[in-house]
């Protein structure tokens, strides 16, 4: 490892002694680190960095030779990070200074243990799928980034009326959702948004997409487990003139005649997983499996 790319929220500080850990143990094996530009700003504003460092501000700024992007903060972190790296390969590594992270997993107090493994080679690569969408008619927002890593949601506005949200899989017809919204997601979402809505976990390597609505009328309206390779075409029903399509955190207002067609991105995003962490460890930490406390006192 030679060169890697640092992110970190810009709005706010909160983990002053984790950037400094991370920087250090960098510098000590020779890194070149490049920190995005508004959060090195942020560092130095706060007198948190002790030397200059360069910097970059968009996709176009960063290639496939960087080994490694290193995110500070949670899970929502990690989302925007990924509008950096998008289809260049560059694999990502998330510190946790906040709450619930099932994406950003490195313990903020295991930070110099788990780089030093990445840096022995002692560590795997997960590829995650995302999503893309078009619109029919198209729309100058989903041009660029068009594309998400946990979930593509589609959702009621400025009413609190229900939507209808008519469904056809590989243009077979499936249900028509009248509910507050739908949430299509990765299996790396299947613990974000649609977990809340009492969707399914489903494992990062499995090839599978899940459609979970969000509070549905109709009782039996239930989480469906899908193929990745489905196509999926959305037409939308609603007393506003307006509904709200989000990609993971980037939400836009588009008009309710609008047809949205999601299928599985044509790239990956690369999440590098250290030898002292797993995906089945994150599970029983977040989600508390297995905690007995009754044999506490027998160990």
């Amino acid at each position: 490892m030679k060169k890697v790319a640092i992110y970190g929220q810009s709005y706010s500080i909160s983990a002053e002694k984790e950037i400094q850990i991370l920087l250090d143990v960098l510098q000590e094996n020779n890194i070149s680190c490049l920190i995005e530009q508004q959060f090195y700003k942020l560092l130095v504003e706060e007198n948190v960095l002790e030397k200059k460092y360069n910097t970059f501000s968009h996709f176009s700024d960063l290639n496939n030779s960087f080994d490694a992007f290193f995110t500070l903060g949670g899970d929502g972190t990690i989302l925007r990070a990924v509008t950096y790296i998008r289809d260049l390969g560059i694999p990502i590594l998330g510190i946790n200074t906040g709450r619930l992270g099932f994406l950003a997993t490195i313990n903020k107090n295991s930070i110099k243990e788990s780089v030093e493994l990445i840096l022995k080679g002692e560590f795997k690569i997960q590829e995650r799928t995302l999503l893309s969408i078009k619109t029919i008619p198209e729309l100058e927002q989903f041009n660029e980034l068009n594309f998400a890593l946990n979930e593509v949601t589609i959702a009621r506005k400025n009413t609190t009326s229900m939507i209808g949200v008519r469904t056809c899989l590989n243009k077979e017809y499936l249900t028509n959702y009248w509910a507050d919204g739908l949430i299509i997601a990765t299996p790396t979402g299947s613990t974000g948004y649609s977990l809340s809505c009492n969707g399914p976990v489903i494992s990062p390597g499995s090839k599978n997409l899940v459609i979970t609505p969000i509070a549905p009328h109709n009782l039996s309206a239930r989480s469906m487990v899908i193929s990745d390779e489905t196509s999926i075409q959305l037409t939308i029903d609603s007393r506003e003139k307006d509904f709200l399509i989000s990609l993971d955190s980037r939400i836009s207002s588009v008009p309710k005649n609008t047809k949205v067609y999601i299928e599985k991105a044509n790239f990956t995003i690369k999440s590098i997983t250290p030898n002292n962490q797993s995906f089945l460890k994150t599970l029983r930490s977040k989600l508390l499996w297995g905690e007995d406390t009754r044999n506490e006192t027998n160990l």
